[in-house]
């Protein structure tokens, strides 16, 4: 058995990330891959929380920008987590993993309202709790949702699987000098700009001490290494 670092932890993973090549929709492939990595850590005692961001459905403000009101944009965009919360759920029990599903916004048809000693409950009976529908408020991204969920379960650590293995100083997809970081503190993050979360998600992680590992979901293994304690993408903390 290996050495696990972080024993409570709150996974991101962004929508477009289960959506693979397709880049809409789910590659279950993809998803199969990630939900085999989560029985893993599970299966070795970790408590895991789960946030998975819905731009491979819609991207809220970015796909409604100049086209409908912003609180109607970023509505649709929570209920496209949601749709996503509810198929890897799925995935999940058929991997004999134990999911439960908490949504920000009331929908008891499809899962539960979400509340804090519901999900540190259902953690502690060693199941995966997913949070859909962000914080349940317009304006607020996927990102921001997960560090405030990662607050309320008192994570040891939130770990943020992208499409970018970690946090550079420039955009690596147009910029080749872009450095990669290794660690920053988060006055760093925020006093660069870099494009790591929203502004609202890294002040949110400073206020409350607590440590973001931002990752490459390409291979999934990583989320183990990470969890491992292994050094992959950037880890943000108070200090270096």
């Amino acid at each position: 058995m290996s050495q696990i670092k972080y024993k409570r932890i709150l996974l991101k993973i962004s929508g477009e990330a289960l959506a693979g090549d397709q880049r809409r929709g789910l590659d279950f492939t993809v998803v199969n891959s990630v939900c085999s990595v989560i029985k893993k850590c599970v299966d070795e005692g970790v408590q895991l929380g789960l946030v998975i961001g819905g731009g491979n459905f819609w991207r809220g403000v970015k796909d409604g920008a100049d086209k409908m009101q912003r609180s109607h944009g970023d509505a649709m965009g929570m209920l496209a987590t949601v749709m996503n919360a509810i198929a890897v759920a799925d995935a999940l029990e058929k991997h004999g993993v134990d999911a439960r599903v908490l949504s920000a916004v009331e929908m008891n048809k499809f899962c539960e309202y979400f509340t804090r000693d519901t999900a540190d409950r259902y953690l502690n009976e060693g199941k995966v709790v997913i949070f859909a529908a962000g914080t349940g408020n317009p304006y607020f991204s996927t990102d921001t949702g997960a560090v405030l969920r990662g607050v309320e379960i008192e994570a040891d650590a939130i770990l943020m699987a992208k499409n970018v293995d970690g946090i550079y100083s420039a955009d690596p997809n147009t910029d080749p000098t872009a450095v990669k970081f290794d660690t920053l503190t988060y006055d760093e993050v925020l006093a660069r700009h870099l494009k790591a979360t929203d502004t609202t998600a890294m002040t949110l992680a400073m206020d409350n001490h607590m440590t973001l590992v931002c990752f490459a979901l390409k291979d999934p293994q990583n989320i183990y290494r990470v969890v491992c304690g292994e050094n992959i993408g950037t880890i943000v903390k108070e200090t270096m």
